[in-house]
């Protein structure tokens, strides 16, 4: 059986991170993968070096911005390479295509309907995007999503093919805290006894970076201790241009923040923070999230999304959407409370180990495949 997974763009993110524990686990002898990426030899196609890949037969002029609403103008752009997509799915007798983020569902799913080739749409986002309300339905023959709170609304024809899988992560993961920790803290130049808040993600609206800022420098309010924001992410994967980085150097007090830039392996860095704050609205179900449960570090978010599905059983501190305040006292109060810390981080660390395997991840996602390829 032939799988394509084409990606838009060349910003490496969380969707990207869930297709490759998928794609090592899945047969090899039963299942035949194609990568397609946008941007031949870039940081995508690099990052899949290890799977057979073609480049795509109708790459855009400009790609699509990541995180931004794709619009009638733009899905109108994007079928402009429909059919050299088709010939491409025909010509390399592609059984799936498992599309992952809304750049890719707009470029191959009508692509894909005509090569007669079924397609798995995977949505890691908002239950109200418009491709999953008006595309998906007539599109996609099967619909996977990575939380409750990313399922289409009941009754509509979009819920009857959709199913809750969620993402795939390395559950045996490990990290020496002291060590990155004090990586960390050399990195930025920060004393010993500093609080290091760790924001990770793209930086586009949703996420809230400008939120974490504010908890941050009000957190530097609350505290007697040197408090330090460190947002990691793509800077090219970002809705603000310098305003981001102009209000992080304007941050005063107790308080100070750094742009860290992407780096590798999220959960080692994860491992060096004393709190993962996540101020996101409407998240699915957040990778780094989960992440940081599996190395034991404490998460405060907002109590929108999906993020209350993946702590729930008390393995995390949730707080009110868009209150910098709250969250600030929430994490002030995990600081003062060490025994009680610990033991949500080890409620947190065996939940996230039962609940998130990629072995299961990827005996669901099989069962589909084998699903939409019987006649």
């Amino acid at each position: 059986m032939t799988i394509c997974f084409p990606f838009s763009g060349d910003e490496l993110g969380g969707s990207h991170m869930s297709v490759r524990g998928l794609l090592e686990q899945l047969d090899p002898g039963r299942y035949h993968v194609l990568i397609v990426p946008e941007k031949p030899g870039g940081d995508i196609a690099e990052f899949f070096a290890s799977w057979p890949q073609a480049a795509d037969p109708a790459p855009p002029r400009q790609s699509l911005v990541p995180g931004a609403r794709i619009g009638p103008a733009k899905a109108l752009g994007a079928l402009a390479g429909v059919r050299a997509r088709s010939r491409f799915l025909q010509a390399r007798g592609v059984d799936v295509v498992h599309s992952n983020d809304g750049r890719s569902h707009a470029a191959w799913a009508l692509a894909a309907r005509l090569a007669g080739s079924r397609l798995l749409w995977h949505h890691r986002g908002d239950p109200s995007a418009r491709g999953l309300r008006y595309v998906a339905p007539f599109l996609a023959d099967r619909i996977l999503t990575v939380s409750r709170f990313s399922l289409p609304a009941q009754g509509s024809r979009a819920a009857q093919r959709a199913q809750v899988v969620h993402s795939p992560f390395d559950t045996q993961v490990e990290a020496c805290r002291e060590t990155m920790r004090a990586r960390i803290l050399d990195h930025i130049g920060a004393p010993a006894n500093a609080v290091l808040c760790g924001y990770f993600g793209n930086f586009i609206e949703r996420k809230r970076p400008m939120g974490f800022l504010d908890t941050v420098e009000e957190l530097g309010r609350l505290v007697d201790r040197p408090v330090h924001g460190l947002l990691f992410g793509d800077p090219r994967n970002t809705e603000y241009g310098e305003v981001l980085p102009e209000r992080a150097a304007r941050i005063g007090g107790n308080a100070r923040a750094h742009m860290m830039g992407f780096r590798s392996p999220g959960h080692a860095w994860l491992a060096g923070c004393d709190v993962l704050l996540v101020p996101a609205a409407r998240e699915p179900l957040g990778r780094t999230l989960v992440e940081a449960m599996l190395v034991k570090t404490p998460v405060v978010a907002t109590r929108s999304g999906g993020n209350p599905e993946a702590l729930e059983g008390d393995c995390g501190i949730l707080c009110d959407l868009d209150d910098p305040a709250g969250m600030a006292r929430a994490v002030a109060r995990l600081l003062a409370e060490p025994e009680q810390r610990q033991a949500m981080c080890l409620r947190a660390h065996v939940a996230a180990r039962a609940r998130f395997s990629r072995e299961h991840h990827a005996e669901q996602v099989a069962a589909v495949y084998n699903e939409l390829a019987t006649p």
